[in-house]
């Protein structure tokens, strides 16, 4: 007896399809940016052809808003557990947010530099959807720094902080062809930087 054919369900490789797009998409726009980015470029790096695409995502806009905010949350996001935590002190705070800046940034070097070179196209619209006004004036961060340094805008804590953390990877291609460091030499100074940065915070912290 022949065995029935199984059958294919519709669904799933509508999610094939469409994550294969978000894929390529993901690439291009990295590659290229949004003001260099055509639909076709994408529906040529994904194999498929454009009216496919524009029947999935009806424009290029779509597409980006949907990839920007997938990066956005990956470097921004990812500190709002965090900074939110009550239960832990604000030295805590500066080292899991560097840890996790660190580790998140090892893995995706080229993330900063595409999303802070990309924000400025929907920047009011990414910070809402992030709850960044929420995060910058009612965290527990804010709150410890508030009580910490009641003469400094908490504001100026977090910008030296990330500052710190983020600009590294921003300036790479410069530090590594400028100073001759090496791919291996890069990553040695990152460490480093887990265990110095909190420091410096604190150090920061501590002007009077």
């Amino acid at each position: 007896m022949m065995a029935k054919k199984k059958q294919e369900n519709p669904e799933a490789k509508d999610l094939s399809t469409e994550e294969k797009i978000k894929e390529a998409a993901r690439e291009v726009f990295t590659k290229k940016g949004y003001a260099a980015t055509r639909t076709r470029d994408i529906a040529e790096a994904a194999g498929l052809n454009l009216a496919l695409l524009n029947y999935y995502f009806r424009s290029k806009e779509k597409l980006f808003e949907i990839v920007m905010m997938e990066k956005v949350q990956a470097l921004f996001g990812i500190i709002a557990p965090v900074i939110n935590d009550p239960d832990t002190t604000l030295q805590e705070k500066m080292e899991r947010i560097v840890h996790t800046y660190l580790d998140m940034l090892t893995n995706n070097p080229d993330l900063p530099l595409f999303v802070l070179g990309e924000l400025r196209y929907q920047p009011e619209e990414f910070a809402r959807k992030l709850g960044v006004a929420k995060l910058l004036r009612e965290s527990a961060l804010v709150q410890q720094l508030r009580e910490r340094k009641k003469n400094i805008h908490p504001i100026h804590f977090i910008m030296n902080i990330l500052g710190m953390t983020l600009f590294p990877f921003i300036g790479r291609p410069v530090f590594q062809h400028g100073a001759g460091l090496s791919q291996k030499e890069f990553e040695a100074l990152m460490e480093e930087r887990r265990k110095l940065i909190p420091k410096w915070a604190e150090a920061i912290l501590s002007i009077r």
